[in-house]
C-alpha cells in the first residue's frame, strides 16, 4: 500500500474519485453511471493529445509543443473532406490525417533545429501557418464523418466507451515504448541530461526530431476522431486541447523538467479535469468562478504531487 501512495500519478486519481463522490452527493447518486461515461469518452482525447505532449515535454525544459490545436484542426478538415461521408474512404483519411499530423511536426523541429528558435515559439508560429491552412482548405464548410466512424467513436457497450478501451491499449503501447525501447529510453536520457547523453553517442537530434513528430501524428490522430465524435471538422475543435494537454501531463506525475515521464497518470489527470468541470456545473457556480476554481484545484494538486516526489 505504501508503495501504491507513492506514486506520482496517485493524486490526480486520488482527487478524480474524490470530485465524482462530491458530484453525487449533490445529485443523490441520480447518474452517476452517465458521468463515468461521459468523463472516459471526453478524457480518452485529452489522453491521446497528452501522449505525445508528455514525449516532447520529458525531453527537458523548454520543451513544448503549442501547435497541437492547430494540428488538430488542419487533420481534422483535411480528413473530412478527403473522406467527405464515404465510408471506403475512412482508412485513407485516416492515413492522411496522421500525415498532416506529421508534416506540422517535421515543420516544427525545422524551424527549432535549422532556425535555432526555442520549441515554444517554433511551435507557436506554426500554429498560426498551419490553422491559417486549415481555414483556407475548408473554408468554414463542415463536412459530416462517415456514419461508420461517427459510430465507431461514440459506440458504448456496457458503459464503458470502444475507444477508450483502443486508447487504453495504446497507452499501454506507448508505455513500452518508454520504458522498454531504445528511443524510449533515449528521451528521458535526453530529458535528464542532454549533453551527457550526446556524450554518450545517443542519436539526440534524431530522436527529438522523432519525437515532435509523433506529437503532431497523436495530434492529427485525435483531430481525426474528435471530428468523427462531433459530427465534422470545426475551426475551434482543438482550443481546449492546448493547455489541456499540459494539465493532464503535469497533473498525472510528468516533470515538467524533464527526464521522468508517466503515462498511468494521464488517465487519471483526464478524469480529474473533466470531473471537475462537471462538478462546478451541477453546484450551478458560474464560468468565472468555474475558471478560478479549476486553476486553484489544478495548483494544489500539482503542489501536492511535486511534495510527495521531493520526500520519495
Amino acid at each position: 500500500m505504501s508503495k501504491l501512495l507513492s506514486k506520482p500519478w496517485i493524486g490526480a486519481y486520488a482527487g478524480a474519485i474524490a470530485i465524482w463522490l462530491g458530484t453525487m452527493a449533490f445529485t443523490h447518486g441520480q447518474g452517476a453511471g452517465e458521468v463515468l461515461t461521459a468523463a472516459l469518452s471526453f478524457a480518452t482525447f485529452s489522453v491521446l493529445v497528452a501522449i505525445g505532449q508528455m514525449y516532447v515535454i520529458t525531453l527537458g525544459p523548454g520543451n513544448v509543443d503549442l501547435s497541437i490545436p492547430a494540428t488538430m484542426t488542419l487533420a481534422g478538415a483535411v480528413s473530412m473532406k478527403i473522406m467527405d461521408g464515404a465510408e471506403p474512404m475512412i482508412v485513407p483519411g485516416l492515413l492522411i490525417a496522421l500525415g498532416c499530423g506529421g508534416g506540422v511536426g517535421i515543420l516544427n523541429y525545422a524551424l527549432i533545429r535549422l532556425l535555432r528558435i526555442p520549441p515554444i515559439i517554433a511551435t507557436l508560429s506554426s500554429s498560426f501557418v498551419v490553422l491559417s491552412a486549415a481555414i483556407s482548405y475548408s473554408r468554414g464548410i463542415r463536412i459530416k464523418p462517415p456514419a461508420m466512424l461517427a459510430d465507431f467513436t461514440t459506440w458504448i457497450v456496457w458503459g464503458v466507451p470502444v475507444l477508450a478501451v483502443a486508447a487504453v491499449t495504446l497507452t499501454v503501447l506507448m508505455s513500452v515504448v518508454l520504458h522498454r525501447t531504445v528511443f524510449g529510453r533515449t528521451v528521458t536520457a535526453i530529458g535528464q541530461n542532454p549533453r551527457a547523453a550526446r556524450l554518450a553517442g545517443l542519436p539526440v537530434d534524431r530522436v527529438r526530431f522523432l519525437t515532435y513528430v509523433m506529437c503532431g501524428v497523436f495530434a492529427g490522430l485525435t483531430g481525426y476522431l474528435v471530428s468523427g465524435f462531433s459530427g465534422g471538422a470545426a475551426l475551434n475543435m482543438g482550443s481546449e486541447y492546448l493547455l489541456a494537454s499540459i494539465a493532464v501531463v503535469v497533473i498525472g506525475g510528468t516533470s515538467v523538467a524533464g527526464g521522468f515521464a508517466n503515462l498511468p497518470g494521464l488517465w487519471g489527470a483526464a478524469m480529474l479535469l473533466f470531473l471537475l468541470v462537471t462538478m462546478l456545473n451541477t453546484y450551478g457556480f458560474g464560468a468565472g468562478i468555474r475558471l478560478v476554481l479549476t486553476g486553484v484545484i489544478i495548483i494544489a494538486v500539482i503542489v501536492l504531487a511535486s511534495g510527495r516526489k521531493s520526500t520519495s
